[in-house]
């Protein structure tokens, strides 16, 4: 079993950058298929980028390429999220996501995960 405990979030201005920090308890993250998702005020949570366990496959929302990026580091136990050029559309509480199985099929999907954080919220001002 992991815990996950995302950090970074906050108040920012459109167009700023943030980058979002998940870590991970445990001796065991690179053996996790690592996940950020968000959910918006009055939305279903939505899928944002994912990353294969040894980092060497990353995976997307269309809407979000080129924007963000997602990226970790095994030895620190922790999976990061750059966000940038921000849009008040991008405000949401962001989770982190952690399962470990090996294929990338259902990597886009909620329901595919099994351990989540607690989420933190990035609000984005115009």
């Amino acid at each position: 079993q992991v815990q996950l405990v995302e950090s970074g979030g906050g108040l920012v201005q459109a167009g700023d950058s943030l980058r979002l920090s998940c870590t991970a308890s445990g001796r065991t993250f690179s053996t996790y298929t690592m996940g950020w998702f968000r959910q918006a005020p009055g939305k279903e949570r939505e899928f944002v980028a994912a990353i294969t366990r040894s980092g060497a496959s990353t995976f997307y929302a269309d809407s979000l390429k080129g924007r963000f990026t997602i990226s970790r580091d095994n030895a620190k136990n922790t999976a990061y999220l750059q966000m940038n050029t921000l849009k008040p559309e991008d405000t949401a509480v962001y989770y982190c996501a952690a399962d470990r199985r090996f294929h990338t099929i259902t990597i886009t999907l909620e329901r595919r995960y099994d351990y989540w954080g607690q989420g933190t919220q990035v609000t984005v001002s115009s």
